[in-house]
């Protein structure tokens, strides 16, 4: 059973470890076990998963009347983990992080059952904090992390991401005619995650005139809900060369158009970025627990493998940031061969082999 999600960050690396044991084990069974509502009910189906809900949610930081539920449901998805880990019978349980891993973890590792915690952040979530003491083995991607868990029981593994990444250089040609881009351009490719990033959309938007002028183009995922309002201040401006969509699924392509990537520091961000080898500006988001963006970026640039740009600092300062790069070519194939040295290609199966270890 592998459970967690509510974000891309936890969603997709769950589903890499899916594949990975599938790949080695195509007769066994796996079941995810996700939050009611949340992203991972409709992703992981999409991925070819049997998923479980659980009435689970989060305990806001503040007071709210939401909160006054929260023991109810905490209760109610306790009982359905029962009914689930009794009626699957599993040989191990994975939790990713979010809010359906606790009550499945807990009960799992209540009945005695080997559970693996697979942390995607150089600071450790909440739920994966109170789920330590138990758990058999902890997958990790950042070093440290015995601030949190025992160190006796840490793997770096890295954090498993998509495969299609893996081999960018051959997909360079086809990925400018795929996305309509000028081969005489540099290409910034800019990313704010799925939903979009409000600062990031504002800071391309006081930027996108600088940029053409400059001779570039940008290919701009601006997350459904900035789309429309987004779509709008192009149309404006009447840039040729500023190319803003919603979502962007051919991820591999985006990468090898890039020449610099504009991004947020989301773990699963950060692990692609380091396989891709690509420049980064790494404008953290300030609105996660713990602030783990910008921990998670500054993991990089202590390795003098990306730039940090604060997100009060990123409508002003963007278009400088990036004419200072793009001015320095030497100090750009460096930034992309030191960020491919934390990159860890092979961590879906690594992560399998520690539940081997575990079952057996």
């Amino acid at each position: 059973m592998i459970s967690g999600g509510g974000t891309g960050g936890h969603i997709y690396p769950a589903i890499a470890i899916a594949h990975a044991w599938a790949e080695l084990y195509p007769e066994s069974e796996i079941l995810f076990v996700g939050a009611e509502g949340k992203m991972e009910m409709q992703k992981v189906p999409e991925a070819g998963y049997a998923i479980e809900g659980l009435p689970v949610a989060g305990l806001q930081r503040r007071f709210t009347l939401q909160n006054l539920s929260f023991p109810f449901k905490l209760w109610d998805s306790i009982n359905k983990a029962k009914k689930l880990i009794k009626r699957f019978k599993p040989h191990a349980v994975v939790g990713v992080g979010g809010y359906a891993s606790g009550p499945l973890l807990y009960v799992a590792q209540q009945q005695g059952v080997p559970t693996l915690i697979q942390e995607q952040n150089s600071f450790a979530g909440l739920t994966n904090k109170l789920l330590a003491k138990q758990a058999r083995a902890f997958c990790v991607a950042y070093e440290g992390m015995d601030k949190f868990f025992p160190a006796d029981r840490i793997h770096f593994t890295g954090n498993p991401v998509r495969k299609d990444i893996l081999d960018l250089a051959s997909k360079k040609e086809s990925a400018m005619h795929h996305f309509g881009l000028k081969a005489d351009r540099k290409v910034i490719l800019v990313l704010g995650g799925s939903l979009g990033a409000r600062t990031i959309n504002n800071a391309v938007v006081a930027s996108m005139k600088h940029f053409e002028a400059q001779g570039y183009q940008v290919l701009w995922q601006t997350g459904k809900f900035y789309i429309e309002e987004m779509t709008g201040k192009l149309a404006e401006e009447g840039l040729a060369h500023v190319h803003a969509l919603e979502f962007i699924r051919e991820m591999d392509l985006a990468y090898a158009a890039a020449d610099l990537v504009i991004s947020r520091a989301g773990a699963l961000s950060v692990s692609e970025l380091s396989l891709v080898g690509k420049p980064v500006i790494f404008i953290p988001s300030p609105n996660v627990a713990e602030d783990h963006q910008t921990k998670n970026a500054l993991a990089c640039v202590q390795q003098d493998a990306a730039i940090l740009l604060r997100d009060e600092e990123a409508v002003d300062g963007l278009a400088g940031k990036v004419d200072e790069l793009m001015a320095d070519p030497n100090g750009m194939e460096c930034l992309g061969k030191n960020i491919r040295k934390l990159g860890k290609p092979n961590a879906a199966r690594e992560i399998v082999k520690k539940l081997e270890a575990l079952i057996r």
